[in-house]
């Protein structure tokens, strides 16, 4: 049987459907506090796993659901194949009938910026990831963040931010380097996204995505466009070579930056006639981009 465990935060357990096979992780359990709400973080672990494993923190986009979006996906399946764990958990922001993530400074999907007492989201996560790896269910070098939409914003703000707890983001339909410019919102603002150390970047886009369009413009959260973040992201983690473009399919190319600082490579892989949505992903080779990296230690790092 697959472990497939619903924590709830801040001291009140929830009971699982399974016991997990980690140390530590029992039928009852609860995380360590970091705010002041309850929010739910479901957590899949594969049949035949053994000692600490990779893990995927999967962020939802705004409107979901941590457990809903892991239902969605199919990176439970993907997780079997090739054994990691997933984290999914619902973000600090209630929206609607779900949750948005606080991104300080940017506006939520209602129109309304991050309120002081909202949640914070960065800090939420790192304790999620902490307490996995206290457990004896996670290897703290080989975490990676995805997300969609307002998730794959959400990735990449952990990458500006908490670069030092990642070896790798993809970020999908939602690549961000940064806040927009107050003065040019076509371009990224440098002062609000500075890495500790350069983060392998692999982001998922669609050609006909109205809602976070690669030639930017949309909503005001989004402003500038995926090649923009790109470009940026390029320069952060210092790539030298010429950009190229690879065709991998009829419907499928991807745009690369490589000869990066710690192997940091920076692509961005677009479906023509893709929308706004997780279809645009190929799980597999999500899957085969993370594992081929590892964090670089920071030793100031947790």
């Amino acid at each position: 049987m697959v472990a497939f465990l619903t924590l709830i935060v801040f001291g009140v357990p929830a009971r699982a459907e399974a016991t997990s096979p980690c140390s530590g992780i029992a039928v009852e359990h609860s995380l360590t506090p970091v705010g002041n709400d309850h929010k739910a973080v479901s957590v899949y672990r594969p049949t035949k796993a053994a000692g600490a494993l990779p893990l995927i923190v999967l962020l939802h986009g705004s409107h979901g659901s941590g457990g809903a979006f892991l239902a969605e996906t199919s990176l439970a399946t993907v997780a079997e194949r090739h054994a990691f764990m997933i984290a999914a958990p619902d973000g600090g922001i209630a929206v609607d009938k779900g949750f948005a993530w606080n991104i300080p400074g940017v506006p939520t999907v209602a129109g309304s910026l991050p309120k002081a007492n909202d949640r914070d989201d960065v800090a939420f996560i790192g304790a999620v990831i902490d307490q996995l790896v206290a457990a004896g269910c996670v290897d703290p070098e080989r975490v990676y963040a995805t997300g969609v939409s307002g998730g794959g914003r959400m990735a990449s703000w952990l990458g500006c931010v908490a670069a030092s707890r990642f070896a790798a983001i993809a970020p999908v339909v939602g690549l961000r380097a940064g806040n927009p410019s107050s003065t040019t919102p076509a371009e990224p603002d440098p002062a609000s996204c500075k890495p500790s150390r350069p983060v392998p970047i692999l982001a998922f886009a669609g050609d006909r995505d109205t809602t976070n369009p690669i030639a930017g413009g949309g909503a005001r959260y989004w402003g500038y466009g995926m090649h923009a973040a790109e470009r940026r992201w390029a320069t952060l983690n210092g790539c030298l070579a010429v950009p190229t473009t690879v065709r991998l399919s009829v419907e499928v190319y991807e745009q690369r930056y490589s000869d990066c600082r710690d192997d940091a490579d920076v692509r961005g892989r677009i479906t023509i006639g893709g929308g706004h949505n997780w279809s645009v992903v190929d799980d597999e080779a999500l899957w085969s981009f993370f594992a081929a990296h590892r964090r670089v230690r920071d030793p100031h790092a947790p």
